[in-house]
């Protein structure tokens, strides 16, 4: 396919580089403002413009990975030489009943939240859409599972798998540092604390995605009566880690709704 990336942003060069490495058969083009940043990306056969019209009547499928505020500049420069286009939008807080109204019954709207680690096919990228389009999307659906896993949701839920999938990248990072600063403290160099703290991060997720069970059935196989491991736990709760993890994901939820 040919898909056509507008804002060349953190966002959308994690997916133009996912798409490079990890979605076979594909022309990819992304635009920016500014390109000497990811010039780059052409290394990986990326096609880099200024123009956010550049060869877009050809494009399989539209990605809009801008700033709301530029939205509607975007799409009065786009609309005119475009039709029966499948547009996805990672704009936050844009609905797909909005975008359908700004860009006419010609083409579909479709809504989608992926996250930077999709440049490593990592990324957990919720995906809503109208029945109408249910078709379409399917082309988006697939092209984003080959960048990590691509749940279709409800699109009422859309803010709060931004919080989730998005900002929850931010959440899982600041755990790995903590872990590797609790590293350093109990003896390592930081790169090495690091190391291992990323790599078992990886580890416990790959058996949670692998198994598809309840983590607490994973993590009984690892405490033992007595033991480290559930000391550390018990400690851990009592100072509020889970509590304080849930408390902020429900503030950054309170903060998209406003």
């Amino acid at each position: 396919m040919k898909i056509h990336i507008i804002g060349g942003g953190n966002l959308g060069v994690a997916i133009a580089k996912g798409l490079s490495k990890f979605s076979q058969g594909n022309q990819i083009t992304i635009t920016r403002r500014n390109t000497s940043s990811i010039l780059y990306l052409e290394q990986l056969g990326v096609t880099v413009s200024t123009d956010n019209k550049h060869q877009i009547q050809d494009a399989d499928i539209i990605i809009l990975t801008i700033k709301p505020y530029q939205v509607d500049t975007v799409l009065a420069e786009i609309l005119p030489v475009i039709s029966n286009k499948v547009i996805a939008s990672a704009v936050s807080g844009l609905s797909i009943e909005n975008l359908q109204n700004k860009i006419g019954a010609g083409n579909s709207a479709i809504r989608i939240m992926p996250n930077i680690a999709s440049q490593f096919g990592a990324s957990a990228t919720c995906i809503a859409f109208h029945e109408k389009d249910k078709e379409k999307a399917q082309k988006v659906v697939t092209l984003f599972q080959d960048l990590g896993t691509a749940p279709i949701i409800d699109e009422k839920l859309m803010d709060a798998a931004t919080v989730l999938a998005a900002s929850g990248t931010a959440f899982a990072l600041r755990y790995i540092r903590a872990s590797m600063q609790a590293g350093i403290e109990i003896g390592f160099d930081w790169q090495t604390a690091l190391a291992i703290s990323a790599q078992t991060v990886k580890g416990a997720a790959e058996m949670i995605m692998e198994e598809q069970i309840h983590p607490e059935q994973l993590i009984d196989r690892v405490t033992t009566p007595q033991g480290c491991t559930i000391a550390g736990l018990n400690e851990m709760e009592m100072h509020g880690f889970s509590s304080s993890l849930i408390r902020g994901i429900k503030t950054s939820l309170k903060q998209i709704k406003g």
